[in-house]
């Protein structure tokens, strides 16, 4: 039966109707995916330069660095203390000075120094170059997770956190494969252990000049998207409450640091992040030297130390997926912390080394995984930008504490190989993990149900336009 005219007008409408439709949906993955090829690699080779140049010094010890400099776990810890002083400036100053001028100049900066790293002759010369490098790159962590809140809406952005955050595991994987090629290295008179430092230094210092024309500000300024496709990234994050409806709001204001100091969640969060970065730093920087611990020199060392990283990179993306897929950010957390349980606890019952060789698989899957999380779950409950700014360096200061803490476990208080303070000590902070988690779920969870009332009592336009997440129309993520 051929169709009538009626029924060719009323197909004619509906694929008028459908193609409608379609088209924001194609823009929507247009401009995902666009974001996705330009913006996440930049973020994750970043974050995995800095990663490199920062941990580099446990592969420069295994290397032969602390018998030629006859430097001491105790005096590694200097740098961390850069790190925290560093870290809040920095981050309230990266929207304002520009994360296109700001992160280019952390990158050569820090790559200076990291090379300068391989002409010291003393512990002195060392320190000064550590101290540097805590001062130049202190800002980036904190920095890169407000970057990717400038352009991916809430719902999304743990994966492409756990993406770039990942690549801890990945820098720890291949500075010690890397380290090992280099080791091999006498040239120019120099040790094996100061070509780590001067090339994976000289390599950050390109990297960074170059990057300085391909990053862009914001999504207003990105020359990879049309003048549509900006429009749409601003509009889904001001729709999802990333960021403010008046840009006024997203302004620097002292009020909002104040505001951001007195969140609950914001200092539930900072708990966390400290015993995090107490688990995270200790095993990032002391993990090779567990591994000789367990009976493994020289090259081999080096090279045992990466499979529990590598590991580690597909438990932390696997575990974000299913975090954005259900929105559940505490959730993650618990399941991660109890990997951690059980690898704390089989090295600390163990007296077999391959057991505990084993466990380092559990404890630094589990801990590194755990980071993107937490780092996610903090970006995503502040908000306007000032507010999210201060609550991030917050969260990134108390990492650095918990590393100073690190250093003193697994460095002074508890000697190698069985580590048995700082053991009993992480199976606490893991379990803990766990504790305060839970309090954040319930704390969060009634406060959504608090707005949920209000919403039903008052109109959006009734309501005050400068509350952030505190408005009853911001729903915070579990």
């Amino acid at each position: 039966m051929c169709p009538t005219s009626h029924d060719v007008n009323d197909l004619s409408e509906l694929k008028e109707e459908v193609s409608s439709q379609d088209k924001p949906a194609a823009l929507d993955r247009t401009v995902w995916r666009k974001l996705d090829i330009w913006i996440l690699p930049l973020c994750t080779a970043f974050f995995l330069l800095s990663a490199v140049d920062r941990t580099n010094i446990a592969n420069a010890r295994v290397a032969g660095l602390q018998t030629s400099l006859g430097i001491s776990n105790y005096q590694a810890r200097q740098r961390f203390v850069l790190y925290v002083v560093t870290q809040l400036p920095a981050t309230l100053l990266f929207k304002y000075v520009g994360p296109n001028l700001m992160i280019p100049a952390m990158a050569i900066s820090w790559g200076l120094v990291c090379a300068a790293q391989g002409f010291v002759h003393n512990y002195s010369g060392l320190l000064a170059c550590r101290i540097f490098l805590g001062l130049v790159e202190g800002g980036l962590p904190p920095g890169i997770i407000l970057y990717l809140s400038f352009f991916y809406p809430r719902k999304w952005l743990q994966i492409r956190i756990a993406v770039f955050n990942a690549t801890t595991a990945l820098a720890s994987a291949f500075s010690g494969l890397l380290a090992a090629a280099i080791d091999q290295l006498q040239v120019g008179g120099r040790p094996g252990w100061a070509w780590i430092f001067i090339l994976e230094g000289i390599f950050t210092i390109v990297f960074g000049a170059i990057s300085y024309f391909l990053i862009p500000c914001s999504p207003k300024t990105a020359s990879f998207l049309t003048e549509k496709e900006r429009a749409h990234v601003v509009s889904a994050l001001k729709y999802d409450g990333s960021v403010s409806e008046v840009d006024e709001n997203d302004k620097f204001n002292w009020r909002e640091i104040v505001r951001a100091a007195k969140s609950p969640h914001v200092w539930c969060l900072a708990v966390m992040s400290f015993l995090n970065g107490t688990l995270l730093l200790g095993l990032v920087y002391f993990e090779p030297q567990i591994v000789v611990g367990l009976g493994y020199t020289g090259n081999r060392a080096q090279l045992m130390s990466v499979p529990p990283f590598a590991v580690t990179f597909v438990v932390a993306i696997s575990t974000a997926l299913v975090s954005d897929r259900y929105q559940c950010r505490g959730y993650t957390v618990i399941f991660l912390s109890l990997l951690n349980v059980i690898g704390f606890t089989m090295f600390y019952v163990s007296t077999s080394n391959r057991i505990r060789y084993i466990s380092l698989f559990f404890a630094v899957s589990g801990t590194l995984s755990t980071l993107p999380a937490l780092m996610t779950w903090v970006a995503n409950n502040s908000t306007p930008h000032t507010r999210r700014a201060t609550a991030v360096a917050i969260f990134a200061v108390n990492i650095e504490l918990g590393g100073i803490l690190a250093t003193w476990l697994l460095g002074s208080l508890s000697p190698a190989p069985n580590y048995t303070s700082a053991t009993i000590t992480f199976i606490v902070m893991s379990i803990l993990l766990v504790v305060f988690s839970t309090a954040n779920l319930v704390y969060l969870s009634r406060e959504n149900r608090l707005k949920a009332e209000r919403r039903l009592r008052m109109t959006k336009e009734e309501e005050p336009e400068d509350l952030g997440d505190r408005s009853a129309w911001f729903i915070y993520k579990l």
